[in-house]
């Protein structure tokens, strides 16, 4: 401190102080700071600063403002005395920031009666003194004088620095440097009601939540109560566990590195939608005498609900994570070991079975419908009564009804709400896009329980005694959805110069580089490694690029896992040996490169919300997390190119002239006997290229497949034995391998054989490897010809498919599993094929 008030240091000012009798001033002034580390450029001289890292450097390298941010170099040649006294526009977040001259502070009016005896000195003195306790608990007094502009959108930021994985702390000290920090607000501090108070007069208020839907729901309790009019529209900056909320309206499924900056943009842009909100009534159960009455509770924790009112399974699972957390609440300091500790109370509820019976104790009736028959038919063990259309961290439990003439697409302002029931097997396929049974759409629901139940309202889980429910509208929220941006690149300024085609690159960076040198942008692009080059659309989204880049990483990989075949096979060749690239891990996302510091993660849930132009125009980095480190070889050769049409959107790697030229390139097709490029013009039979077992070491091979015999196998296939070959019965290794169950020889065909063997048939049934696999009931191969991309769709000579072969086979968890990977599986190569 005393350093501070040697240089004459001062905290920028946030409010007006009421008592001076001098005109108002209506502009703010710049607060220039000094700096020993900057970011960008001199808006002098426009270069950069230099950086000094070292702790102890006193070097000042730039004088800013705390404000506006702009920014000069420490020098009289670029920071001119007449900046001192400039008014301050504020920077680019003016129209969020509210100014420090609309808060006045309340000058303490002085009481200036003397009182004439001591006694009651004494006594005024201890009244005045538990007042002013009272006043500084309460804080010190303020009132806010907007000046009503309507370019001006004032935002408040309420932050719970205990959502999720603790990261509000940060997030708090990042708003409070960008915003005034008397419109920021630490909900571990105090409730948001003092703050909305305070702020109700001010036209055109915005409200950012930054926490879980719960803090969402405290804080739109709490403008219910105060009856705002018109109720100021609330964003969220997801920090919880589930955030379904912040998914529903776009803003993604967890905070992790996006700028401040970018997310007071989306608020300020963001458009206005509804939200139904719905009241939860309890009543005592009155078919029940008193003396049947359960021991739990009598009211529910909420009696307003935003996401969903559940029951049964889910529920207990959620009071047991509640009830841990209570008793060690150190122990779930992060989003990942929060949904850790989810999955293992799930599958030991699963095993006990706890909600087995909940058909039995409950009795539903919506809009007059009593829907008790149907849900004791199909025995639920959990039932769901949805308002938005995410549930549990982002699954989608109403699906998509499509043709389905009872039920409409799901929303979350239109007035009505979907009941859900769930089976323990539709539970588990929610998380590989499955949904649950399409019970009712209805405005009203009675709800009758005959044992103690486990509930719960937004995730605030409860054991409620028997109990009568009643579920009912109660009214809409103003919330703020993140909208599609189009100005982050000059390039689409202006709609005529977006281009048809975008030939990107497309450059693979691993989690610790990315840690190590996000702060440097350079010396990111020189660690990462090439994967391939796409050409696609000029208004192409974020969404649609990652389909194109897994069909991309396909491509790499079947041309790679060929080389290697052919390597194998001629160890005396010239070529040299290609190490195997690592295929992309399912969590992998987009990294945008325009911030002007560093590059940040883009929430997968977010990605139809970007256009590729966005975040680069002539390559692309995405962020792999479980890249190893010691494979970031070079590209093999051959590295494919996946070329999108701009008409037809197929891929040119299906041309067959243009795939031959790649693997002619590579050096396919000249070493190996075996393996020949497939022409569209040949035979379909020759394109297979299945060859009958002629010598020893073929017919060795087969009858270690039929015997299950792995070591065998794996020892033919190093001396030589083909994969390709076909058994007496016309069915392939694979064919046989699927068929006897044996998933470790399935594995080690599918990680050495060509790809043609996945979605072969034989010549007498016309079944894949996958029908074999369902028929036969083998649940671990179906999922590793699932996981390879074998289709779901193609049919037998009979025109099943194999999810029909699983129904038939008697097994209904495999043929829901999938089901439910039917409807999400891209288009499969032989359709492709097809189409061109």
């Amino acid at each position: 401190m005393e350093q501070l008030e040697k240089i004459n240091f001062r905290c920028k000012p946030t409010f007006r102080e009421g008592g001076s009798r001098s005109p108002r001033e209506n502009f703010v002034r710049h607060h220039w700071v000094h700096r020993r580390r900057q970011e960008g450029k001199c808006k002098q001289c426009g270069k950069g600063f230099q950086q000094k890292f070292s702790f102890h450097s006193k070097e000042i390298v730039a004088i800013s403002c705390s404000w506006c941010k702009l920014a000069f170099h420490n020098k009289v040649t670029c920071f001119m005395l007449h900046h001192i006294e400039e008014p301050c526009s504020l920077g680019a977040h003016a129209a969020v920031i509210v100014p420090p001259t609309w808060i006045i502070k309340v000058k303490k009016p002085q009481n200036s009666l003397k009182t004439s005896t001591r006694r009651k000195k004494r006594t005024s003195f201890k009244r005045k003194a538990s007042k002013r306790g009272n006043d500084d608990n309460k804080g010190r007094p303020f009132v806010i004088k907007p000046i009503s502009s309507p370019l001006m959108k004032p935002l408040l930021v309420f932050v719970n620095p205990k959502s999720g994985g603790n990261q509000g702390t940060k997030v708090l000290q990042m708003f409070m440097w960008y915003l005034n920090p008397r419109q920021v607000f630490d909900l571990s501090q105090e409730g948001p009601r003092d703050a909305l108070e305070l702020y109700r007069k001010v036209p055109n208020l915005r409200i950012l939540a930054c926490g879980g839907d719960g803090t969402v729901g405290w804080i739109l309790s709490i403008l219910d109560e105060l009856q705002l009019s018109p109720p100021p529209p609330v964003a969220v900056l997801p920090l919880g566990t589930g955030n379904d909320l912040a998914r529903t309206l776009n803003w993604g499924g967890g905070y992790t590195d996006e700028p401040v900056s970018k997310i007071l943009c989306h608020v300020e842009d963001g458009t206005i939608v509804q939200l139904d909100r719905w009241n939860l009534q309890v009543e005592r159960n009155p078919d029940l005498p008193q003396d049947e009455l359960e021991d739990g509770a009598r009211k529910l924790p909420l009696n307003v609900f935003n996401n969903y009112f559940s029951l049964g399974f889910d529920a207990h699972v959620t009071l047991e994570f509640h009830e841990s957390r209570e008793a060690n609440p150190e122990k779930f300091n992060s989003r990942f070991r929060n949904k850790m500790f989810y999955a293992g109370a799930a599958f030991t509820d699963f095993l006990q079975r706890s909600s087995r019976d909940l058909s039995k104790h409950v009795k539903v009736v919506c809009d007059g419908t009593d829907l008790t028959p149907k849900i004791q038919e199909l025995k639920f063990q959990c039932i769901v009564f949805l308002n938005i259309p995410r549930y549990c961290a982002g699954t989608m439990p109403w699906g998509n009804p499509g043709d389905h003439r009872d039920f409409e697409p799901q929303r979350h302002d239109d007035g009505y709400i979907e009941v859900i029931g769930f089976t323990m097997a539709s539970l588990a396929a929610l998380q590989v896009g499955g949904h649950g049974e399409r019970l009712h759409q209805c405005r009203e629901v009675t709800l009758l329980t005959y044992k103690s139940i486990p509930m719960q309202v937004d995730g605030e889980p409860c054991r409620l005694a028997p109990s009568l429910i009643r579920i009912s509208l109660r009214n809409q929220a103003n919330m703020v959805q993140k909208s599609k941006r189009r100005t982050s690149m000059p390039l689409l300024n202006d709609p005529h110069s977006i281009p048809d085609r975008l030939r990107i690159r497309v450059n693979r960076i691993n989690l610790q580089e990315y840690e190590g040198l996000h702060y440097d942008k350079e010396k990111l692009r020189e660690a990462s490694i090439p994967l391939g080059i796409i050409v696609v659309r000029g208004d192409c989204d974020l969404e649609t690029c990652r389909m194109y880049i897994d069909r991309l990483q396909e491509d790499l990989q079947s041309v790679t896992s060929t080389t290697q075949r052919v390597h194998y096979q001629d160890q005396e060749s010239s070529f040299p040996r290609v190490l195997s690239v690592q295929r992309l891990s399912p969590r992998w996302c987009f990294l945008d490169a325009t911030s002007a510091d560093r590059f940040y993660r883009i929430d997968r849930s977010q990605e139809h919300l970007h256009f590729v132009t966005e975040i680069s125009q002539d390559e692309i980095f995405i962020l792999d997390p479980e890249l190893v480190m010691s494979q970031q070889v070079g590209t093999p050769p051959g590295m494919p190119d996946l070329v999108v049409e701009q008409a037809s959107g197929i891929s040119d790697r299906w041309n067959p002239a243009v795939r031959k030229r790649m693997l002619s390139d590579s050096g396919l097709g000249k070493i190996s006997p075996h393996y020949e490029v497939p022409d569209k013009q040949k035979d379909a039979s020759q394109t297979r290229m299945l060859q009958s077992p002629v010598s020893s070491e073929d017919q060795a091979l087969l009858q270690a497949v039929i015997a299950g015999d792995l070591l065998k196998f794996i020892e033919c296939c190093k001396k030589g034995a083909n994969l390709l070959i076909q058994g007496p019965d016309h069915c392939s290794l694979l064919h046989h391998a699927a068929k006897t169950g044996h998933s470790e020889i399935v594995k080690y065909i599918l990680e050495h054989g060509p790809s043609e063997l996945l979605d072969m048939t034989d010549s007498e049934t016309g079944e894949t490897a996958l029908h074999k696999a369902a028929c036969q009931r083998h649940r671990a191969v179906c999922q590793l010809l699932v996981d390879a991309g074998a289709s779901l769709r193609k049919t037998d000579s009979k025109g099943k498919t194999p999810r029909d072969r699983a129904q038939q086979a008697g097994d209904p968890d495999l043929a829901s599993y999938l089901e439910s990977r039917q409807n999400y599986q891209m288009v499969s190569h032989e359709d492709l094929e097809t189409a061109v």
